[in-house]
């Protein structure tokens, strides 16, 4: 798959599909957030989506924020952070560096000082260990803004983090008293 086009529209629709809307395609995802590949390859052929699997792999393998990931045996698939449908994803507790970053919006300051980071429609509040990433994050809902999260104060407070496959962060609520604006 070279068609660079091609391969993001696939990559955003199985963000969809694997992160929020499995029943889009009529496909369920397993406790953990798995669905079989010839399950998932099948249910998109059958609604005009035909992708073959080493295009997957292409999607899979390229895609530079590395949101999806296959099972040790290659027989199934899942997004690997980001649902707003109930999974479990099996992450160990893990010790974060001692700061974290969080990309927003100016628009969202307000509330966010007021009532810290909440997850809204997904299961974890996602964050970076760099700021770039954040920086990113915060572009593709306006003017961006990097937070710091004190992530060492967080975790000696009995706050617990996980660490996603793609090296995001995740926590379930981040209290304002740990965020401050980065300069």
């Amino acid at each position: 798959m070279t068609d660079e086009k091609r391969v993001v529209k696939v990559s955003k629709m199985l963000s969809r599909i694997l992160r929020h809307e499995p029943e889009r395609v009529g496909i369920e995802l397993d406790e953990a957030g798995w669905v079989r590949v010839d399950v998932l390859l099948t249910a998109l052929a059958a609604k005009g989506n035909r992708l073959t699997r080493a295009e997957l792999d292409h999607v899979v393998a390229t895609n530079n924020k590395r949101r999806f990931g296959y099972s040790a045996d290659g027989l199934s698939i899942r997004a690997n952070q980001g649902h707003t449908v109930a999974v479990d994803l099996g992450l160990a507790a893990a010790v974060p560096p001692p700061v974290l970053y969080h990309g927003t919006a100016d628009r969202h300051l307000a509330s966010i000082f007021h009532e810290g980071l909440r997850p809204m429609a997904r299961q974890d509040v996602h964050l970076s260990a760099d700021t770039e990433t954040a920086t990113r994050v915060g572009a593709r809902h306006g003017r961006p803004v990097v937070l710091t999260v004190n992530a060492a104060a967080m975790t000696a407070n009995g706050h617990e983090f996980r660490l996603s496959d793609n090296g995001v962060w995740l926590t379930d609520a981040v209290p304002p008293q740990y965020l401050s604006r980065r300069s």
